[in-house]
């Protein structure tokens, strides 16, 4: 006789089905994005019935992150790969794709590991061991030439290149990666990627793209006031400056004669040319705010000499406060606490048949815009997310300098060190060793399938290469040749450690789950 636990509705997986449930979820979700992997991989199509990002809600994208977050999933542990590659986003801007990827072969190792009865926590144990040794010879792998200057650079281009190569930007990826490195290198040290602002505008091709000096903002400067202006003193604001509004929730006036009406509009004029007067009285020539600026207090900046530009998104005027070195104001009662910012040059520039203003000069002299330029949204949408990619990557790479070499390189140095690792570990754990060999192998292989390549003869051979000491040993994907990819093919070493940890963490935390337990669904009334 068994007692009912749960309640009516509630469903219950136990040990080997939940673990299959989950290991099939895993490994269903590194299937679906693998395909976009490497230089070769190709893209995926998301279309929303909703109608949300972008034109008919259509998405075209080969980003592991932005795939993931895109799809409905019901599986458990395909929802920690989806949170390990969100993570690996925020935390390192690529390599979403391959942490997926990587724990989704670590899984299906796992698996045929479960079926020949070896126990769960054996497996964790030797996945441990092995992520160890595979982290160890990362470490021994990577370099730094931090101190040569000449080789640093070309370092960082030759890992914007890596990261460009797997994007949409793949045919232009010579100039976008001289874009980047030049944009990060101007941030001198600083990870804050708010300074570098990116701007899409439809109409010519992709590399009519170019990097700005200073920041671009894009909205029109109010009519009569001047164009360009030298010694900018900016004021960022997000102010109400319109005049036939009675500011009070709720609030009607009845009027009985047309005159009192008109001494309402003359007050509600004289209170905003006193705000105007406030404003002029800071000393400032250049008038950004959030909020729309009506006629009156237009003509009002206009015949103050102070260039006014309205309706700036928030995004926007955060990045123009941050790069101008102000801060946004709401209000002008206490002049001693309003910070202003400062720029050499403010003007107004045309990209494609649209105008926008410029601010050079500014207070923070590493600020930046790229301005991306496509014949189609989508186009503009990917290539933004690609140069994002590259961006976070090369912050990074200026933080922590090691690099390691990729085409598969760093995957079967890592793995050819594990199986070495396991020849010393007594029982079943040098199994599953073996096992999580066997999946960093996977990688390069996948790498060249993607590309219609021969993966078994070219992996084969790229183990050999390795095992006779060719550390830098790695694929050249378009040669379809086993070759030297130092200087070639380069990659960080934070991107491939935290792709490595976070895999085997993702690894271990399904396989230890023994029960599944799904709550009844609510009951709808009606």
């Amino acid at each position: 006789m068994s007692a009912q636990l749960f309640n009516e509705g509630a469903t219950q997986e136990r040990a080997e089905n939940a673990r299959l449930s989950n290991i099939i979820g895993a490994i269903a979700v590194g299937d679906l994005v693998k395909s976009t992997l490497g230089p070769k991989g190709m893209d995926k199509i998301l279309q929303s019935t909703s109608g949300r990002g972008g034109d008919d809600g259509l998405v075209v994208t080969n980003d592991g992150a932005t795939i993931l977050k895109s799809i409905p999933l019901d599986n458990a542990a395909a929802k920690v790969l989806v949170n390990i590659s969100k993570v690996q986003d925020d935390e390192v801007g690529d390599g979403t794709t391959s942490v997926c990827v990587l724990a989704a072969e670590i899984l299906r190792q796992a698996e045929q590991l479960l079926d020949q009865r070896i126990h769960p926590q054996t497996i964790i144990d030797g996945f441990r061991l092995a992520t160890a040794s595979a982290r160890a010879a990362l470490e021994q792998a990577a370099v730094s030439h931090v101190d040569d200057e000449k080789q640093w650079r070309e370092d960082l281009l030759s890992i914007a290149r890596t990261t460009l190569s797997s994007k949409v930007l793949a045919a232009d990826k010579h100039q976008f990666a001289e874009m980047c490195v030049d944009a990060v290198l101007r941030l001198k040290g600083s990870t804050n990627l708010d300074r570098i602002q990116i701007i899409k505008k439809a109409g010519g091709k992709v590399s009519d793209s170019y990097l700005s000096d200073g920041f671009i903002l894009n909205k029109k400067i109010g009519v009569n006031q001047p164009r360009v202006l030298k010694g900018a003193r900016v004021l960022v604001a997000n102010t109400p400056m319109d005049t036939d509004k009675v500011k009070v929730f709720g609030a009607k006036v009845k009027v009985s004669d047309p005159a009192q009406l008109a001494e309402i509009e003359r007050a509600e004029r004289e209170k905003m040319r006193a705000k105007v007067q406030k404003i002029a009285a800071l000393g400032i020539n250049v008038f950004v705010n959030r909020q729309l600026i009506y006629n009156w207090p237009e003509q009002l900046f206009a015949d103050a000499g102070i260039m006014a530009i309205e309706h700036a998104d928030f995004d926007g005027i955060e990045r123009l406060a941050l790069v101008t070195g102000g801060e946004i104001a709401s209000s002008f009662d206490a002049p001693d606490l309003i910070k202003l910012g400062a720029c050499d040059t403010v003007e107004e520039v045309i990209i494609g048949e649209d105008r926008m203003v410029k601010f050079g000069g500014v207070a923070a002299g590493q600020a930046c815009t790229v301005v991306l330029r496509s014949g189609t949204n989508q186009m503009l949408d990917e290539a933004e997310r690609s140069i994002h990619d590259a961006l976070a990557v090369l912050s990074q790479v200026v933080g922590e300098p090691r690099i390691v070499y990729g085409g598969g390189c760093s995957e079967m140095l890592m793995s050819n060190a594990v199986d070495e690792a396991a020849k010393t570990v007594p029982g079943k754990r040098s199994i599953a060793m073996e096992a999580f060999a066997r999946a960093l192998r996977q990688m390069p292989t996948i790498l060249a399938d993607n590309a219609g390549l021969d993966s078994a003869d070219l992996v084969a051979k790229l183990r050999a290469a390795h095992y006779e000491g060719r550390q830098t040993a790695g694929l050249d994907l378009f040669a379809g040749d086993v070759v030297d990819v130092a200087g070639r093919v380069t990659e960080s070493f934070k991107l491939k450690r935290q792709v490595l940890l976070s895999a085997s963490e993702a690894a271990e935390m399904i396989l230890r789950v023994d029960d599944i337990i799904r709550c009844a669904p609510r009951q709808r009334r009606n």
